[in-house]
């Protein structure tokens, strides 16, 4: 059953974005920037209730009232395909900092050239990181908020952390807030994988680590907070009524834990 959930799922949600990006693109295009965040951020709700309602999992966001006002650094644990638009509705004006490549495919990339993102050639990382530095001081400028992976690729869950330095060089060049966000998507929506399983994602949304600690000792803080995080809720979803299948990563990380399934 749960293959079956999953490809109609699966069907459904690249259906939806076709038919959305298709018939929103005149409003899209015409509007300004900030208005046509609706289209994708009622992308993003839709997919959540499709999720729901085809694959049977529901997802709860905790610690919104931890939002700042203004520009910040949204920093997410990147797990999943899922956590790439999961927090759209909740984030203002988000800018990506994205593989440029993305930008040549058609009508996606206008969608997002539309935004004003942020592309880079990772495979010049010096040039990279310059380029990701001057678009997100233009984007902090305009009251916008960046979005960042820490670890820069997706992660299963429970996989021993890699946070790159880049976070921390932007953090200590823009000197504003930087959001944590904790999650375990990646239990009910894997990485590589078709499959999508029932139950609740669960997300914290942790303080804000304010600006002025030096690179190191907030990229220590950064990892330690949303580590922690990320295993109390690899610990809930372990223990719910009907846990979803544990990859070896988080069967290994609950070991380390002491905890017994």
């Amino acid at each position: 059953m749960t293959i079956i959930r999953s490809i109609v799922f699966n069907i459904a949600f690249y259906l939806n974005l076709i038919i959305q990006m298709i018939i929103f693109t005149p409003y899209y295009f015409l509007s300004s920037r900030k208005n046509a965040w609706s289209v994708p951020k009622n992308w993003a709700r839709s997919n959540h209730w499709l999720q729901k309602v085809l694959a049977g999992t529901d997802h709860v966001i905790e610690g919104i009232e931890n939002i700042p006002d203004g520009p910040y650094i949204c920093a997410p644990k990147h797990q999943s395909f899922w956590d790439a638009y999961a927090f759209l509705p909740q984030i203002a004006d988000p800018v990506y900092i994205l593989k440029r490549e993305l930008m040549w495919i058609p009508l996606f990339g206008w969608y997002i050239l539309k935004m004003k993102m942020v592309p880079i050639d990772r495979g010049k990382r010096s040039v990279a990181m310059k380029t990701a530095i001057r678009g997100a001081r233009d984007a902090v400028s305009q009251g916008r908020q960046l979005m960042i992976y820490p670890e820069g690729t997706r992660t299963a869950p429970g996989a021993p952390p890699a946070y790159k330095y880049g976070v921390a060089h932007i953090y200590t060049e823009l000197g504003v807030p930087v959001l944590p966000i904790a999650h375990v998507a990646g239990l009910y929506w894997p990485r590589r994988k078709f499959r999508r399983f029932p139950g609740t994602i669960r997300c914290r949304i942790l303080p804000p680590i304010q600006p002025g600690l030096d690179a190191e000792t907030f990229l220590k803080k950064l990892q330690e907070v949303t580590e922690a995080a990320c295993d109390e809720l690899l610990i809930e979803a372990a223990r719910s009524k009907n846990p979803p299948p544990l990859p070896p990563t988080a069967v290994q990380r609950l070991k380390e834990l002491g905890v017994t399934v």
